[in-house]
């Protein structure tokens, strides 16, 4: 990880001067972000597992009917991970398509896709120009609608390329509140980012209201003002040794990529410190907490 980069970026000198980013800074962060570290996202929510056993991904992918679902999106679509578990699912006749905005991520997701060479795209959710209307049986989202800007925008997009009785389905921050120990650890992290940027925090990367039930389910309700709008509300875990767990949490967080090169250590060390405090040894766990949302449309929908 290297600060330096990441403090010199629009999005964070805008902080540092107690401005409110502009959404063309925050854009430029989080490929700043990603360039320097494509697929760091799926490494913790590979390994989290929700009480049956399934990643967020797999979560994500079982809107998908392989019976009734052939043309199926994935929106940020980052290093292909849903993808993958996409094609799994529903056999190889099945026409995947990803979208990312970062070069970087979609080289991964065509290493691990190679059969969706022409089929990976870069691009802006807000603008999905180059896609038809009333193309896609499914949309997904992984993790990504939280930190997108003018959601409001996405969700009109993903309405308008989708089909008339299709399905929008995605994974986001869940309330903190329901995961033991994820409000600590946030603490832990964020301490030593504001040491360095007291700013920082103060505004979220993306759109706040998607991080709350309520407000994401109003959210969606605006847009799609006649259709099926539910929020799922879970906790996934990952159990494992206390310095392994201080890793992959750090390595979760955007936050940690700010944190000086000096200051790493010593955040991993009272990281691994909270985890063993937990008196589990090897078993120590890890809670995220997640919202699904899935919102599914009906034919007789207005498309306006």
């Amino acid at each position: 990880m290297n600060e330096h980069i990441y403090s010199e970026s629009d999005w964070m000198q805008s902080l540092m001067r107690g401005e409110q980013p502009s959404d063309k800074s925050l854009r430029e962060h989080l490929l700043l972000v990603h360039r320097s570290h494509p697929g760091f996202t799926e490494s913790c929510a590979l390994k989290c597992r929700d009480s049956l056993g399934r990643n967020s991904y797999e979560l994500l992918a079982s809107v998908v009917d392989p019976k009734r679902h052939s043309h199926i999106l994935d929106l940020a679509c980052g290093s292909g991970v849903l993808l993958e578990v996409c094609r799994q699912r529903c056999g190889p006749k099945s026409e995947l398509t990803g979208v990312d905005m970062s070069p970087e991520e979609l080289v991964l997701a065509r290493q691990r896709n190679p059969h969706l060479e022409n089929s990976l795209h870069v691009g802006m959710a807000q603008n999905l120009h180059f896609i038809g209307d009333d193309f896609f049986d499914v949309v997904l989202c992984h993790w990504a609608l939280t930190l997108m800007d003018q959601v409001p925008l996405v969700l009109r997009e993903v309405k308008r390329v989708l089909k008339k009785n299709g399905v929008f389905a995605a994974i986001v921050d869940g309330d903190p509140e329901t995961a033991p120990g994820y409000a600590e650890l946030h603490k832990i992290i964020y301490s030593f980012v504001n040491q360095q940027y007291p700013n920082y925090g103060g505004t979220d990367l993306g759109d706040p209201r998607v991080r709350e039930g309520v407000s994401l389910e109003r959210l969606a309700k605006q847009t799609f003002t006649d259709a099926e709008v539910k929020i799922e509300p879970m906790v996934f875990c990952l159990d494992a040794t206390p310095d392994v767990l201080a890793r992959e949490v750090a390595g979760f967080f955007y936050a940690s990529f700010v944190v000086s090169l000096q200051e790493q250590d010593h955040m991993l060390e009272q990281l691994e410190r909270f985890f063993t405090k937990q008196g589990k040894g090897n078993r120590c766990s890890f809670s995220l907490p997640v919202n699904k949302l899935v919102v599914c449309l009906s034919p007789d929908i207005d498309r306006g």
